[in-house]
């Protein structure tokens, strides 16, 4: 397989860059006859060839169904499938494989905590957590089994930066305070939040936390025992790997506490028609045939970029970050949206007397692909007072030029609206 083209942090030049892009062929694509500026990572990011070239691999070469047949196939299946799990364990640093299980993505994940934990634990009058600026997906699910509990969905405010009001946390845990589920960064303002003190002061009260690390993963190394999160959930397709596939880290005392999340092949011990005992973790909230290929795809994008200089990356990306907000504050009427002092490589921004909407069409034509609208994030936006933003997310394969044919875009696009 190809390796990535390794990077120290004093050498992220645009000659190391071009390297580095090399290894994702759709960034070769044009698009309307323009070369494709792709802006849209916080939704996915592109795929480097050696992803691609494992799922092809997979289905060309070694396509069975694992941990059920004893033939070749089979059996090469289930080892690749399996050394994932050992992978990603390794990746966030759990204690054992048997924390990691695999899900469709982010969602599923927090899904499967709010039914399995929530229906055991949450009880009438009871309050669960989470923040002003959180994804639907970590606030559906909550208000869903506090509805069917009779429990409460509370909220932790942010400020006119989008920087969570942590002063007033403290005084938002009670006695009924039974869950805190909350995102790492944000995907829509990209702050990030101060994930490891909140986990410290909700454990000070025997408090579980869920932290939502879909944004983070691809933009710095994540510790689940530094950290010491309860739970942590993940897609792949939002750091390199396929769509369709995902993680959810809990810690092994409380998912073997958990009943099942589904039932059906895989999960089970032993079934007959009057009880059923489940397998032991991970297997016990994994029924049916799983997403095998998307597994080994997931892995294939782990080894890239842990062969990644991330730190070097990190760098990066913030370089990129800051001009950015250098070029496009220059242009009349373009107002961002979330400025918070610790920010991923997200920038969100609505022009003045323009439809954002209007504003990325636009863009579309000259290549250049970014987000627009509420971005699953419909509190946020009313937050702010606004319907949607245009929203550029930046990953360590974009350039500076780029960003600048962004701000010259935005630009061209105001011309034209307001003519």
């Amino acid at each position: 397989m190809q390796s990535p083209a390794t990077i120290s942090p004093d050498t992220w030049n645009p000659k190391h860059v071009e390297k580095i892009r090399a290894d994702f062929p759709v960034l070769n694509e044009r698009v309307y006859g323009k070369p494709l500026v792709y802006f849209d990572n916080a939704a996915t990011t592109q795929k480097p060839q050696v992803v691609i070239d494992s799922l092809a691999d997979y289905y060309s070469h070694y396509n069975a169904n694992i941990h059920r047949g004893v033939h070749f196939l089979s059996q090469k299946a289930g080892n690749a499938y399996d050394q994932v799990r050992t992978d990603v364990a390794r990746f966030i640093n759990a204690k054992s494989e048997k924390e990691i299980i695999f899900v469709r993505g982010t969602t599923e994940a927090i899904n499967l905590v709010a039914s399995s934990w929530g229906r055991m634990n949450l009880h009438e009058g009871d309050e669960v957590l989470i923040s002003a600026m959180e994804h639907h997906s970590n606030i559906v699910p909550w208000q869903l089994i506090c509805e069917e509990r009779k429990a409460k969905v509370r909220v932790i405010p942010m400020d006119e930066t989008g920087t969570l009001k942590m002063d007033q946390l403290d005084s938002l845990i009670n006695t009924r305070t039974k869950f805190i589920s909350v995102v790492h960064t944000s995907n829509s303002l990209g702050t990030i939040n101060p994930v490891k003190e909140l986990i410290q002061k909700a454990h000070a009260h025997g408090i579980p936390v869920l932290v939502d690390a879909a944004q983070a993963m691809v933009h710095g190394q994540i510790d689940v025992r530094d950290l010491d999160c309860d739970f942590l959930a993940f897609s792949a397709h939002k750091m390199l790997g396929p769509t369709g596939t995902g993680v959810l880290y809990g810690k092994k005392e409380l998912l073997e506490a958990m009943p099942p999340y589904q039932g059906g092949g895989e999960m089970i011990q032993s079934v007959s028609f009057t009880k059923t005992t489940y397998a032991e973790l991970p297997a016990k909230f994994e029924a049916g045939t799983p997403n095998i290929a998307g597994v080994i795809g997931m892995g294939a994008a782990i080894k890239y970029l842990s062969q990644l200089d991330r730190h070097g990356a990190a760098e990066y990306e913030a370089h990129l970050l800051s001009h950015a907000y250098s070029v496009l504050k220059k242009i009349d009427g373009l107002r961002f949206i979330g400025t918070a002092k610790e920010k991923s490589s997200v920038v969100s921004f609505v022009i003045d007397g323009l439809n954002a909407l209007d504003i990325g069409m636009y863009l579309d034509t000259l290549g250049i692909a970014v987000r627009t609208g509420h971005h699953c994030t419909e509190p946020v936006m009313d937050h702010f007072g606004i319907p949607g933003t245009i929203r550029a997310s930046f990953v360590f394969y974009n350039t500076i030029e780029e960003i600048n044919a962004l701000a010259d875009g935005i630009q061209k696009a105001i011309r034209l609206l307001k003519k």
